[in-house]
């Protein structure tokens, strides 16, 4: 199924929603900035929160835990420094670790599984600037496949206001 992630506004409270392809809204992230740790919360269409992730702070790497009913269920980190290998690691509560690959500046990835695709992020199906599309080929993990998306975005974009300030 194919979901439309809208980038957030940039103010100190932002919310957007994920749609389907049918611009059905299904989930609504809404980011938390006036805290110590960013975080998002992941709210469904009736209102309750499904799932947060939130921004570790003072790591070395950027780290983003991903939580459900309290519970920490994975962890993503962009990896500073690399030679050779993957810029993000994720590690997921049962054992699993996904691979995300691909041309993350343009946002135009895939999250594997052990050489199986997952999920497909692009912002090339849709004319709307600020918005990206989740291809999500492995339905039970639906809400995490997106939930990762939105934490590369959330990297890359924090990595990118980085580099502004560093001017």
């Amino acid at each position: 199924m194919r979901y439309l992630v809208r980038d957030l506004l940039p103010a100190f409270h932002g919310e957007a929603w994920v749609e389907t392809e049918h611009r059905q809204k299904v989930i609504k992230v809404d980011r938390k900035l006036m805290r110590l740790r960013t975080t998002f919360h992941f709210v469904d269409a009736r209102g309750e929160q499904v799932a947060s992730i939130v921004k570790k702070a003072l790591t070395l790497h950027h780290t983003i835990l991903i939580k459900q009913n309290g519970e920490a269920i994975g962890r993503i980190s962009k990896r500073r420094f690399r030679i050779f290998g993957d810029r993000f690691k994720v590690t997921l509560r049962d054992g699993r670790r996904l691979r995300v690959s691909g041309n993350l500046w343009d946002r135009e990835f895939d999250i594997t599984d052990n050489g199986t695709t997952l999920a497909h992020i692009s912002r090339r199906w849709f004319s709307i600037r600020d918005a990206y599309a989740v291809d999500v080929m492995y339905e039970p993990d639906g809400l995490l496949l997106i939930i990762l998306a939105v934490c590369v975005d959330h990297i890359i974009e924090d990595r990118k206001s980085e580099q502004l300030t560093d001017l």
